[in-house]
């Protein structure tokens, strides 16, 4: 069996979520935009697919990078392609980007899964057949009634926990260009307002992205400490490791989750791991250039005795916490009062993470990654 054909696949579906000046997610009217399938297809009709960003599979970095590694190959060697793959990206001039690396990473897995008739979450260990999920918020915004206010924060988690189900919930507070954003003072506000309403006993995280110093985050550290939250993620640059050092060992009741965006796959985490910048050690596919440098890293966090908490939804990042023992949730989202996060897409038969009453996401026993694309929709609303 060899690699014959690699194409990425453009086509249009309807979104009523809209993205502001610094790329956050809000909801907003209906209109079309685009997507792209990544499709790796063997000379005996064995074919892998995944959803990926157009940009990030764009044909010229296919016509550059990928096909010349991957054509003709055998796709069961997956470290070796990979790791062909990777050495290309310092001569890329950034151009070879980690989700490049992950969308074909994630195609290989679905491909690899569809010819052995297996599951990829079991491929890679098997661990667990079901996790727990916690509710991961949109980022706040000054719609009226959406989460423009601790008390719009409050009542939402309060119905993801009460009446949806979820076990915990993560806020992701306001950012610029909100009008105030960022102020730690104000995300302290939601916090409280969230704990207030959920009740003292579910476990509760904090994403502020990025934007604070060290006296910002170390004073809302220690209100989280007197809130008794789980985590807290990316508050500063991630590229400072000695400023996480630093908060890490001021935060006795307070668990920092890191590096969650900073390049270095499991090199940069591995280093976070020994230097004591965190308490819990941050990965997901799309991060950190797929399934395979996942892996890595969370059997590295194992090595330390941390767990491994994943970034983000999707197939990929499902079948990961699947395959590993060292991890709590599977965070879903991103969710919002005026999103319907379990409408499936145009593109979708159903959601890649069907969530059952008892908040829990549970793997599924289809060969590949587990996804369920409507492939005469995408023919249908093909371009270019």
């Amino acid at each position: 069996m060899k690699i014959e054909t690699i194409e990425a696949i453009r086509f249009t579906y309807p979104t009523d979520t809209c993205h502001d000046s610094d790329g956050h997610g809000h909801p907003g009217p209906w209109t079309d935009t685009t997507g792209a399938m990544l499709v790796i297809s063997c000379d005996d009709g064995t074919t892998g697919r995944v959803i990926a960003a157009p940009a990030d599979v764009a044909e010229p970095l296919l016509t550059q990078f990928v096909r010349p590694v991957l054509t003709g190959a055998d796709p069961m060697r997956h470290e070796q392609l990979w790791r062909a793959l990777y050495k290309w990206q310092r001569g890329s001039a950034g151009r070879l980007t980690d989700r490049l690396l992950a969308a074909v990473d994630l195609a290989l897995w679905d491909l690899v899964g569809r010819k052995t008739g297996q599951p990829v979450w079991k491929l890679l260990g098997g661990y667990r057949e079901k996790i727990r999920a916690y509710g991961s918020t949109m980022c706040g915004d000054d719609i009226e009634g959406g989460l423009a206010t601790p008390e719009d924060y409050g009542r939402f988690a309060a119905w993801l926990v009460f009446e949806r189900g979820y076990k915990a919930v993560k806020l992701h507070t306001w950012m610029p260009p909100v009008p105030g954003a960022p102020d730690p003072k104000m995300d302290y506000a939601a916090c409280a307002a969230v704990r207030e309403a959920v009740g003292p006993d579910v476990p509760l995280m904090l994403d502020p992205n990025h934007w604070y110093s060290r006296a910002d985050s170390l004073w809302l550290g220690r209100r989280l400490e007197e809130l008794k939250f789980l985590w807290m993620e990316e508050c500063m640059e991630e590229a400072s490791l000695s400023s996480y050092r630093w908060l890490s060992s001021n935060l006795p009741d307070l668990n920092i989750l890191g590096p969650e965006s900073m390049t270095g796959k499991h090199w940069t985490r591995g280093e976070w791991a020994a230097g004591g910048a965190c308490d819990m050690i941050r990965t997901g596919v799309w991060d950190v250039g797929g399934i395979g440098p996942s892996m890595k890293i969370a059997h590295m966090a194992e090595s330390f005795g941390m767990s491994c908490e994943i970034h983000g939804t999707g197939a990929g990042n499902l079948a990961l916490c699947g395959a590993i023992a060292n991890t709590t949730y599977y965070e879903r989202g991103l969710l919002h009062p005026f999103v319907d996060y379990e409408k499936p897409r145009a593109y979708q038969k159903r959601i890649d993470d069907e969530m059952d009453e008892e908040g829990c996401v549970h793997l599924r026993d289809e060969p590949g990654l587990g996804q369920a694309l409507d492939l005469d929709y995408i023919e249908a609303h093909r371009v270019g």
